[in-house]
């Protein structure tokens, strides 16, 4: 069971916040904001959930929380409606910015346009290496954001929270992304960057092992076994944020 709130979070926080990493990467991204001669900013409001602002600029694109200064105000009357946006079934209409549509529909589509591509790739892309080496990366940052908004936001991502002690537990792939889990009172923080003093560390092997696990082809538990995945520290974190993994896993299936 999932609910259309903490969808709405994992969609806007760690789906679209994943722009950042594209516009950092990739360079059909890059060349799509090449142009901008001045900065965009879009706020998307969602009644009932979240609210955040993304600025792009012709180097990349930045994610705020909440409704900073913006070119562009697109609100949602419900998570419901946010959701579908994200999955084609809704049009967003702006109330705010209709001297910059034509970012909107050109700019802002196509970099969703590329990164749903990415994140959601056939299997003959990803018999590119290079290909398959930035969704790896990408889908990677997703999930460590959507490990928070789980953790915060959905029921029994919340009860696993509850048990979580403060301290910072280190996500990574080996000679790969990294980021930080940081845990203050049972509220979770993603941050797209290793940890200096890690509490717990879980490092995967490889991208390739990282996207067999992502997809669901092999097994978290064999691979610990094997020592294909690291595990090191407070086991007990690590522990805690598996469980808040499984239903990342369902959030984004």
């Amino acid at each position: 069971m999932t609910d259309s709130r903490t969808l709405a979070y994992i969609n806007l926080y760690a789906v679209l916040g994943t722009l950042e990493n594209l516009c950092e990467l990739d360079s059909k991204a890059k060349e799509l904001i090449s142009g901008l001669k001045k900065p965009v900013s879009i706020c998307f409001d969602v009644k009932g959930g979240p609210c955040a602002t993304i600025k792009f600029t012709s180097k990349g694109c930045r994610m705020e929380d909440g409704r900073q200064q913006h070119d562009i105000l697109i609100p949602f009357a419900s998570c419901d409606k946010f959701n579908g946006m994200i999955d084609g079934t809704v049009t967003p209409i702006p109330v705010k910015g209709f001297t910059k549509i034509g970012f909107l529909l050109k700019t802002f589509v196509a970099l969703t346009d590329r990164l749903t591509e990415l994140m959601r790739p056939t299997e003959e892309a990803l018999k590119d290496p290079e290909f398959f080496a930035l969704s790896t990366k990408l889908t990677f940052y997703t999930i460590a954001v959507a490990l928070a908004q789980v953790g915060n936001q959905d029921k029994i991502g919340q009860a696993s929270a509850s048990y979580m002690l403060d301290g910072d537990i280190a996500f990574l792939i080996k000679d790969g992304p990294a980021a930080t889990l940081r845990v203050k009172d049972h509220h979770l923080v993603a941050i797209k960057q290793a940890p200096e003093k890690p509490r717990a560390i879980m490092q995967f092997d490889s991208l390739e092992l990282a996207n067999d696990l992502f997809n669901g082809r092999i097994n978290a538990m064999e691979c610990i076994g094997r020592g294909t995945v690291e595990i090191r520290g407070m086991l007990s974190m690590v522990d805690n944020m598996n469980r808040i993994l499984d239903r990342v896993a369902l959030y984004l299936a």
